[in-house]
């Protein structure tokens, strides 16, 4: 097998993932995606991927999406132990197993022959008891902060943020064993045409995510209530779904805003990328995220966003002050959305530097990252250094180009 340059390839490997949903799923989120996305890059490199996850209910034992096979088995909880049966029985037709841990892992080494690699988008300390009741929040814990790290001492661990990398380490993951790869974006189809979609004439946030309660989507709701004053007209748009819909629309009955937050549920990726493109903000007030992956898909489309500093992921997604505003507390949150909203040229600026950084994001780069950690963890020499795919056309100037040419001026955000 020989590539381009006429070189020798290195041989293909045979990925396992073990993760308890996949794209199809109605509850799949940012971890899905980056698990679909990676596995995608992973066989375009010409390895051979299979996605072990749970059943749900329409869906097929087994599918393909393009030339990843995907095998479903249990349920929300039981897939774990299906998955660690997998394991057992099929070790000697995989190479690596990449466990991704969603608060609590497959415990994969157990069975496993073969190097497993633990993928970690965040660390869920506080939506534990958001999620559980008291007993069983405390019991999550423990298996996160300190069983998991007792179990998977051996093996390689793989984030997409320092903020997680740092949390890891406080969980007694020596931050040497953490490769850090970054979460792609999406270039949506004739992504220049979304320039003319013109932003709403009344101001507009748009808030996109599953709808559970650590996303803390009242936030939302109750800053466009506190902000009715000065912003009457002011509308949310909460694009997603989940078992927190019905307490959401009873907040906004609750708080007198039901007639300007709008529920669109799940929409296909045109709708989505419209309703982006012509919100003004972006809003993400959940309590914690691995990335932030809606942040960047805004940006695209020249959308600035909020979140917490807190949060972890976004703290590296937003560039606070140049493409978006990371905020202290909620507050803050209404505080800073207050000025955006009626500072044009500053909310401007914001967009067109978080376009820019929103492009420098592909899922070809954090594949490749993703398997030079593999074939790291194999003892295998790295794959030869090739043209990478770039989004951007070669005559696009650089994030920090840019930056320097819009001089944007961050003292017009009150802190």
């Amino acid at each position: 097998m020989e590539t381009e340059a006429g070189a020798v390839s290195p041989r293909p490997l045979r990925v396992l993932y073990l993760s308890w949903r996949d794209r199809e799923n109605p509850e799949a989120g940012g971890s899905e995606t980056f698990v679909e996305r990676t596995s995608e890059v992973l066989t375009e490199l010409g390895n051979e991927v299979t996605l072990f996850t749970s059943a749900f209910p329409g869906s097929e034992p087994e599918t393909r999406h393009g030339d990843v096979r995907v095998i479903r088995r249990g349920g929300r909880f039981t897939c774990y132990l299906r998955g660690l049966a997998h394991v057992a029985r099929h070790s000697g037709s995989y190479d690596v197993v990449i466990d991704v841990q969603n608060g609590v892992p497959f415990w994969s080494p157990l069975t496993a022959r073969i190097p497993v690699v633990n993928l970690v988008h965040h660390v869920h300390r506080d939506q534990w008891s958001a999620i559980f009741g008291r007993r069983i929040a405390r019991f999550g814990w423990f298996l996160e902060s300190g069983v998991a790290p007792r179990i998977y001492r051996r093996s390689r661990y793989v984030t997409v943020s320092q903020a997680t990398r740092s949390d890891l380490a406080d969980l007694g993951v020596a931050p040497e064993r953490v490769d850090l790869v970054y979460s792609g974006n999406d270039l949506p189809p004739r992504l220049d045409g979304y320039r003319g979609v013109p932003r709403t004439e009344h101001p507009s946030i748009t808030v996109l995510g599953r709808l559970v309660p650590h996303k803390q989507v009242e936030i939302a709701i109750d800053i466009v209530a506190d902000l009715a004053a000065e912003h009457p007209d002011l509308q949310l748009d909460i694009v997603g779904t989940g078992y927190w819909h019905d307490a959401l629309t009873e907040h906004a009955d609750l708080r007198g805003v039901a007639d300007r937050v709008h529920f669109h549920g799940f929409v296909d990726d045109e709708t989505k990328h419209t309703i982006l493109a012509r919100s003004w903000l972006l809003l993400m007030p959940s309590h914690k995220e691995g990335w932030g992956l809606t942040i960047v898909e805004a940006g695209l489309h020249g959308t600035p966003a909020l979140a917490f500093a807190h949060a972890g992921g976004p703290s590296e997604s937003i560039m606070h002050g140049l493409t978006g505003v990371l905020c202290h507390d909620v507050r803050d949150m209404r505080e800073q959305v207050r000025s955006l909203l009626s500072d044009h040229a500053a909310r401007h600026s914001l967009g067109e530097a978080a376009r820019q950084h929103a492009r420098s994001f592909d899922w070809h780069t954090s594949g490749r990252r993703l398997e030079a950690t593999l074939r790291s963890v194999l003892g295998l020499p790295p794959r030869a250094t090739a043209p990478t795919p770039v989004a951007l056309p070669c005559d696009e100037p650089d994030l920090e180009t840019d930056l320097e040419r819009l001089d944007l001026e961050t003292e017009a955000l009150p802190r």
